[in-house]
């Protein structure tokens, strides 16, 4: 217990030291992830996570994390390593029934800052507890705690549906909301926003957010943005306000309210001269609205504009001066955050890029291709500067030879990366802007092309490798390209590469020797006895307790004791020497099995990857084969079924030919036979007419003459009767002659109907051939249609097999 007790001591001091000397920058060495700093910060959570710590001191703890929560690496140890979200939440929770505790409100400030734009772990430790007292004390009197809650919450809530999908779980969700909805008319603007934050990461596509973002309310909330982003009173509400719209504009609904908002020119003006502020952190959140804004294309088109064609400057009412607008020139300043001196945010540069390339983008083949040509020149001379490097620095870095030498191989590789880029833009725009191909090629034949193609040729990125062997692709045939300068670069890049990790392995070595012979070195003074720890731990409790010490003996024995105690102390700090030389090899020992270990599962995944890409290789081959092998024997079967078809048109085309002799020679056929018949049987027709008419006048005649000589020989009857007789003999002898040549007429009339039966036949026989022949003659249109379907085809298989052969 009392060495817990010196343990806390000693934790106060070294805190209220820190404290001190804020102003040095030492979080390089505490999140370094060398043993000792990390042992020390996880003493500090365990000392600031126990509950009987007092809040003075666990005050002191978070006060001092507090400065490294701002950004960078170190924000990231604290919140992923070493886990400092979970054990500010568990402060929060061990002083739940105190909210009003200035250290409650303390941590909640610190969480805010440490959440932000950060994902926080659905299973850390007290995340749920956190969740709920923040829903519990938005509604609190304290302005204070109720701003911090809503911070917090709106960092907890974006981008991450387990806490979405636990808050809208809860019993009191509604009353939430509603608290929430009241928010928006509170005269906080930073209030506002973060209710506007949490709200839509909750509702927006819900029917509470379809009511809340609708048509009429959009542009109420759109001109709060824009006027928080351009007259906001900090940073940080600047910061939420943009990441608001930014969230808002990924809705397509919001973003085409956003396209149809009146005041966006005046508003993107305002919001356009925000780049021509010295601070990095709000032009980096200026130029990460823009490039949001460019995910839509007609706001795209209209950041292009105003940023390639600024206003024109407008009169000052009473004077005769021309004043320039608020967001004159943006260009200028994206030039500047660009080529700036590489010590500030990366995150400044980067947008700015983001920023670069989506401009360029849409000024590719449109009508501000002409407006950011003066740009791209004002641009790429900025980019000759920075190839040059400068000779002033050189004695910076001989007298600095520790972070600045590291800054600067930083900023250099940076650099080359930015040149790079802008080439490769370069040799995309070359053929849409005039002049830019000889440019182009005029800066592949300077010599100081070589230090970015060196480093980025031997970067471990495979991007910068590959976009390096393209720009060398397109320098190395040039004549006055350096190429043995480039060479002896490379050389050089990778000899001190080797030198270096050369030096890693012997000063792992030499480590390793100093903590061995720290281990083989003999203790030559004994350790005093438990009685001498005990009169120590007394004495060191009197002077704690504020005992005055005036016996003239016992201050001798204060002396005695000082002088053991700093011969003890010398010899502590000779073995914590030796420890951190051993510390110092482990650590590098680790590190090295570390790289290794990371190498080597790197080497496996990338053998991994390799084997099952050619595994999906030679899956895609022999499927393509079989394919191709498919579409082979396709193709023959089709100029099989092409052969056959042509040889069955071939007949259909014989047949078709010998239908039409046989119709002329039916027809022939036809008109001389009938012809002859008929007249023929007209012949006999008239004949046998004629002879029945002289029959029944011969009858007629008979009749007279019978009538006659009845009356004149009525009294010779036998006479008469005998010529009656002979007269009926020859009468009967005419009627069997009629009778004859009736039967010869009805022969011919029958002979006639099987003639006229017989063409008539003829006549349907004729019609089928002319039907069949009409089906002959679609069904060979048919396939003459499919001969040349099958022949078009065959050629775009042909075609297809060709380029699918040139591919593999």
């Amino acid at each position: 217990q009392q060495n817990i007790i010196i343990l806390k001591g000693v934790i106060l001091f070294y805190t209220q030291f820190m404290l001190d000397v804020s102003g040095l920058k030492c979080d390089g060495v505490l999140f370094s992830g060398q043993v000792l700093p990390s042992e020390c910060l996880s003493g500090l959570m365990e000392v600031a996570g126990d509950p009987n710590t007092s809040h003075a001191l666990t005050g002191s703890i978070i006060s001092l994390l507090a400065q490294f929560a701002s950004g960078g690496e170190a924000k990231e140890a604290l919140h992923s390593s070493y886990n400092f979200t979970g054990t500010l939440a568990a402060i929060i929770h061990c002083n739940r029934t105190t909210p009003e505790e200035p250290l409650v409100l303390q941590c909640l400030n610190v969480l805010q800052r440490l959440t932000y734009n950060v994902r926080t772990l659905h299973c850390a430790s007290h995340i749920h507890e956190l969740i709920s007292f923040l829903m519990q004390h938005v509604q609190s009197s304290n302005d204070d705690i109720v701003k911090a809650c809503l911070g917090l919450m709106a960092n907890l809530c974006r981008h991450d549906i387990s806490v979405q999908s636990h808050i809208k779980s809860q019993s009191n969700v509604k009353a939430f909301y509603r608290a929430l909805i009241n928010f928006l008319g509170h005269n906080c603007l930073t209030v506002v926003v973060f209710a506007l934050s949490i709200l839509s990461s909750l509702t927006l596509n819900e029917e509470v957010g379809q009511k809340l973002f609708n048509a009429k309310n959009i542009h109420q909330t759109f001109q709060l943005i824009f006027n928080i982003t351009v007259n906001g009173d900090g940073t940080l509400t600047r910061n939420y306000a943009v990441d608001l719209l930014v969230d808002l504009l990924k809705n397509p609904k919001i973003a085409d309210y956003l396209t149809k908002y009146k005041h966006l020119s005046v508003c993107l003006s305002e919001v356009l001269g925000l780049l021509h502020s010295k601070d990095p952190d709000t032009a980096s959140k200026v130029m990460e609205l823009l490039v949001s804004l460019c995910s839509v294309p007609v706001l795209r088109k209209l950041v292009c504009e105003m940023v390639l064609r600024p206003p024109a400057p407008r009169l000052q009412p009473g004077t005769r001066k021309c004043v320039q607008a608020r967001g004159s020139e943006p260009s200028l300043a994206l030039v500047h955050w660009v080529t700036s001196p590489l010590d500030g945010p990366e995150q400044c540069y980067m947008q700015a890029l983001s920023l670069l390339a989506e401009l360029f983008e849409e000024a590719i083949d449109s009508s501000l291709c002409s407006s950011a040509q003066s740009f791209v020149e004002l641009l790429l001379q900025e980019v000759l500067v920075l190839l040059q490097s400068p000779d002033s620095t050189e004695g910076d870095q001989l007298n600095c030879p520790s972070k600045k030498v590291v800054s600067l191989c930083i900023s250099s590789q940076v650099c080359s990366e930015v040149v790079l880029k802008t080439l490769e833009l370069m040799s995309h725009l070359r053929q849409q802007m005039p002049d830019m191909e000889t440019s182009f090629y005029r800066i592949l034949q300077d010599q100081r092309m070589v230090t970015p193609l060196s480093l980025a040729l031997t970067s471990n990125c495979r991007e910068h490798v590959q976009v390096a062997l393209r720009i060398l692709f397109e320098a190395a045939p040039l004549p006055d390209f350096p190429s043995a300068i480039l060479g002896d670069s490379i050389a050089a890049n990778n000899a001190y590469r080797q030198r270096v990790g050369e030096l890693s392995i012997r000063s792992s070595s030499a480590s390793e020797d100093v903590s061995f012979m720290g281990k083989s070195f003999p203790i030559m003074h004994a350790e005093p006895s438990g009685s001498a720890y005990q009169s120590i731990d007394s004495l060191i409790e009197k002077l704690q307790n504020g005992a005055k010490v005036k016996d003239v003996h016992m201050s001798e024995i204060i002396d005695v004791y000082e002088q053991k105690l700093s011969a003890l102390a010398c010899k502590e700090s000779r073995l914590q020497d030796l420890l951190e030389a051993k510390a110092l090899a482990l650590s590098q020992a680790d590190r090295l099995i570390a790289q290794y270990r990371c190498q080597r599962a790197q080497a496996e995944a990338e053998a991994r990857k390799l084997a099952s890409l050619l595994k999906d290789t030679e899956r895609k081959k022999e499927d393509l084969q079989t394919e191709l092998n498919d579409h082979l024997l396709e193709v023959e079967r089709l100029k099989s079924d092409s052969q056959q078809l042509l040889e069955h048109n071939g007949r259909l085309q014989a047949v078709a030919d010998q239908h039409q002799e046989l119709k002329g020679t039916y027809n022939q056929l036809l008109s001389r036979s009938v012809e002859g018949m008929l007249k023929e049987l007209q012949a006999a027709h008239i004949s046998l007419t004629q002879q029945a008419e002289g029959l029944r006048k011969t009858n007629e005649g008979l009749k007279l003459q019978q009538e006659r000589s009845c009356t004149k020989t009525s009294c010779s009857v036998p006479g008469l009767q005998n010529d009656l007789r002979r007269q009926e003999e020859q009468i009967h002898e005419m009627e069997e002659n009629i009778s004859i040549l009736r039967k010869e007429l009805n022969k011919t009339e029958q002979a006639r109907k099987d003639t006229s039966i017989k063409a008539s036949s003829l006549e349907l026989q004729k019609s089928q051939l002319e039907a069949k022949l009409e089906k002959m003659e679609e069904e060979l249109s048919k396939h003459s249609q499919m001969i040349a379907m099958i022949h078009s085809l065959s050629s775009s298989k042909l075609k297809g097999d060709a380029t699918a052969n040139l591919s593999l």
